[in-house]
């Protein structure tokens, strides 16, 4: 009986043992949070960064990344299969509209050209030919049309002769029938003669249509390759500068790959990306902010593609300042693209402090102290966050990170 006894005392000892242990715990942490509420922490000016709450306008904006280009760019193609000769140019040459780049060789388009050349004249001799033919075929076919008209004359004479001499009594039935046979052949001849002369008349001019229509479709082919020659001498259409030219002297070069482009550097557009997501606030005309560096500059979203492209979607910005000193062709720039504005609102400099959830807490100076306020916050940008409620316009508030103090209710100023 002794046993049982001994088990309930022992698991008696560990309840009273751990309730034990359980108060002391919450005595220590008690006294944890009770030294934190009595014994304010301290931090020094330079730890931080602050901004002056201010009334003024806020525009919501979402990132994405872009580049600038030159808003006219040319780009010269090659307009032959050939090689490059010679290189007069190099990128970075202001060039004037009629300088020549570089030049191509175009030996194998000059001796297509001479092969054309000779084929029109093999043509235009062919058509020679068949116009002749058709004149001495109607020729002949008209002579021996005369001839069976002459017949027939003769054969309608022989049947006069014979129907006369019939009367007279000296001829029979048969030479009449005879006579009238000789007539209606030569009539059936001569008529067979005249279907003959228009079915040649129609071929030949059809054969000699094809062949016209053939020489036209070779002269329209080697004034084509003509002006492919004029274009291969690679000239500037108008003044600029040359961005990029293709150097590989004697390198085969085909037809429509590019040989140089020539940018007009005095305007320049901005060309961005974002992701897809956000494809439906992107539209047509919506404003744009361009960073670069410490500078902002203004403009619109003057197209954007209807094609997506690894989850990217393009966009072009037309800038207000297209001359601006800044701008280098292929520069990597921020792009802002305004969602909302909103105007006469009280705003502070953005910075870590804001997490970016709408409620949040903040720490404000006061009489050189730190003090913790909750706050809620609206629209923000890389510059400003809207604050709706808990700072009034005129206050101080830190902007850098927190995190550290967020327990804290006030926050004892050093120097």
């Amino acid at each position: 009986m002794d046993k049982p006894i001994e088990e309930e005392v022992t698991a008696k000892r560990k309840k009273k043992t751990r309730i034990i242990v359980l108060i002391i715990v919450s005595v220590i942490v008690a006294g944890v949070f009770t030294l934190r509420a009595y014994i304010k922490p301290s931090i020094a000016t330079a730890e931080f960064t602050t901004g002056v709450a201010e009334t003024g306008n806020i525009e919501n904006t979402i990132n994405a990344t872009g580049e600038v280009l030159p808003e006219f760019e040319e780009v010269l193609t090659s307009p032959i299969n050939a090689a490059v000769r010679n290189v007069l140019m190099d990128a970075g040459t202001k060039v004037k509209a009629g300088e020549s780049i570089l030049t191509l060789d175009k030996s194998s388009a000059e001796t297509e050209f001479d092969k054309l050349k000779f084929q029109i004249e093999s043509k235009e001799n062919e058509i020679k030919k068949l116009k002749l033919d058709l004149e001495k075929t109607f020729y002949d076919i008209n002579s021996n049309n005369n001839i069976k008209q002459l017949r027939i004359a003769n054969f309608k004479d022989a049947v006069a002769s014979a129907q006369r001499l019939y009367k007279a009594g000296g001829g029979t039935k048969e030479d009449i029938e005879q006579a009238q046979l000789n007539l209606k052949v030569a009539e059936l001849e001569k008529q067979q003669l005249e279907n003959e002369i228009k079915n040649k008349q129609q071929t030949m001019k059809i054969e000699i249509r094809e062949a016209e229509i053939a020489l036209a479709i070779q002269k329209s082919d080697q004034q084509a390759l003509k002006r492919k020659l004029d274009l291969a001498n690679v000239i500037a259409t108008r003044a600029g500068v040359v961005t990029w030219v293709n150097k590989n002297i004697g390198a085969s070069i085909k037809e429509g790959e590019s040989l140089a482009r020539i940018a007009n550097l005095s305007s320049y557009k901005v060309t961005g990306s974002i992701s897809d997501n956000m494809l439906d606030q992107l539209h047509n005309n919506m404003s744009a902010i361009i960073r670069i560096n410490d500078t902002q500059l203004r403009g619109s979203v003057s197209s954007v593609s209807p094609a997506v492209n690894n989850s990217i979607v393009s966009f072009e910005v037309q800038l207000d300042e297209k001359n601006n000193k800044l701008l280098r062709p292929n520069m990597k720039v921020d792009v802002f693209l305004i969602t909302e504005t909103r105007n006469k609102v009280i705003r502070v400099a953005n910075g870590a402090a804001f997490k970016g959830s709408n409620q949040q807490v903040v720490f404000v100076l006061n009489n050189g102290k730190a003090v913790r306020r909750s706050v809620k916050t609206g629209l923000s940008n890389f510059d400003y966050v809207e604050v709706i409620s808990g700072i009034k316009a005129g206050e101080t508030v830190i902007t850098s990170d927190m995190s550290k103090y967020e327990y804290s209710k006030e926050i004892s100023i050093t120097n």
